[in-house]
């Protein structure tokens, strides 16, 4: 049994790129498949044995009360009816969004500055007494196995790391696009070299990404005065003073990381894990075949 048990997953931001769908719903609740991607971030921490999970939403808009929702609610109503109608198989779905371990939907502090670290501390009080807890960022999919399960082998075979990084290596012409990972001797991480603009200044050709295994002296780096790169409060950069003071172990991902975070990668990650997972992937790779 793991020690780890409790996630974070992070969706406050407004996703203005995919507006005008995200004036009405939260950019994790687009679906991939039949599912929408939180779900499918969620499934990801119940495949690695987590037992607690806490969304974090963007504030002041419905968000909260939407992951409330699909999460929550036993829809009473629309098993009665598919019931007398007689397609009680297609209740099955919902029966296992309501099995789920334990979700608590919270909204991002509204008070904390603009960045990808707020979500985190807005979750601090409900994991700041763990050995360790993951992070994901629900931007990013991963298809395959599950990244989570991989950072908490990593730790539990290095129980006095500061944290798990997942990584995953990048083609050269992809490299000013992401954060680029720097190694020590040891092959732990140095520090995180974001976006570089020229190839010569990638120190590796390893990208991180929303997928982390933290410990609570992540909170004493990760605060609101500590703002980096265009003033916002950044994960990456409280990880990088956990690697000054301890190890932070670089996992390579088992599986395949896509982002979702922009209009064209969502369609290129749909379209990916419909060609993996759904029953008419055929069908799909006739018409794009015949396009």
């Amino acid at each position: 049994m793991t020690t780890v048990k409790k996630a974070i997953i992070t969706d406050a931001g407004f996703a203005s790129r995919y507006l005008p769908i995200t004036k009405t719903i939260p950019k994790a609740m687009v679906p991939i498949g039949a599912k929408p991607v939180m779900q499918l971030c969620v499934e990801e921490c119940v495949e690695a044995g987590i037992e607690e999970i806490i969304i974090v939403a963007t504030p002041n808009t419905k968000s909260k009360e939407i992951y409330d929702d699909y999460f929550h609610n036993k829809a009473d109503n629309v098993k009665t009816l598919l019931d007398k109608q007689g397609k009680s198989d297609r209740f099955k779905s919902v029966a296992e969004v309501l099995d789920f371990p334990k979700i608590t939907v919270i909204e991002q502090d509204p008070n904390l500055p603009y960045g990808n670290g707020s979500p985190i501390v807005s979750a601090k009080d409900y994991v700041k007494d763990e050995d360790a807890f993951v992070v994901l960022y629900s931007d990013d999919l991963i298809l395959g196995e599950s990244d989570i399960k991989v950072l908490i082998e990593d730790y539990e075979k290095a129980p006095d790391a500061k944290a798990v990084i997942a990584a995953q290596e990048m083609p050269e012409e992809a490299w000013h696009k992401y954060g680029m990972i720097a190694l020590k001797d040891n092959g732990t991480l140095s520090h995180i070299v974001e976006k570089p603009k020229t190839p010569d200044l990638a120190p590796s050709n390893l990208t991180s990404y929303g997928r982390y295994l933290l410990t609570p002296e992540v909170f004493d780096y990760l605060v609101p005065s500590n703002t980096g790169l265009d003033g916002e409060l950044w994960t990456v950069d409280a990880i990088t003073k956990l690697a000054e003071h301890g190890d932070v172990i670089v996992a390579k991902s088992r599986g395949k990381w896509i982002t979702t975070g922009d209009p064209k990668n969502y369609f290129l990650a749909h379209l990916e894990y419909v060609l993996r997972n759904a029953d008419y992937a055929e069908d799909v790779r006739k018409i794009v075949a015949n396009s």
